[in-house]
């Protein structure tokens, strides 16, 4: 199971970003520790290639970057735990046919990302979408 983003390309119905339970799970023990939360994938080199989680504010996003979608990572019944997703304007060019799966596997990842002292790393998998439009 997964949870879907909201969406927030402008024009856009469907979301292009989710979380799997694990990472759910993940995220839910780092808001504990970190506070609010934020993703953001870039196209670069080393671990440019995976999702960086950092303490919201922590990364600095501007007009090269796109928001895909915010989480809500609570528990029902909880108060809101929203956490957003951005992409490089450069890497959103390249996928933007793709819808993101955010999933956790055991590794070092990133000593930047906030789940690397946790022995796991955030992790994309993708699929094409049928109905996305190539991003202007």
């Amino acid at each position: 199971m997964t949870l879907d983003s909201r969406v927030a390309v402008a024009g856009e119905t469907t979301s292009r970003v989710a979380l799997s339970d694990t990472a759910v799970e993940l995220l839910r023990r780092l808001w504990e520790i970190n506070g609010p939360l934020m993703f953001h994938q870039s196209g670069g080199c080393c671990d440019g290639s995976s999702p960086m989680c950092f303490a919201a504010g922590d990364f600095m996003t501007g007009a090269s970057d796109v928001l895909l979608g915010t989480f809500d990572i609570a528990p029902e019944g909880g108060e809101a735990q929203p956490i957003e997703f951005w992409m490089s304007t450069e890497q959103f060019e390249y996928w933007s046919h793709t819808h993101l799966t955010v999933d956790v596997v055991k590794g070092r990842g990133s000593g930047f990302s906030v789940e690397a002292p946790e022995g796991v790393r955030f992790l994309i998998r993708s699929r094409l979408m049928d109905d996305a439009e190539p991003f202007a």
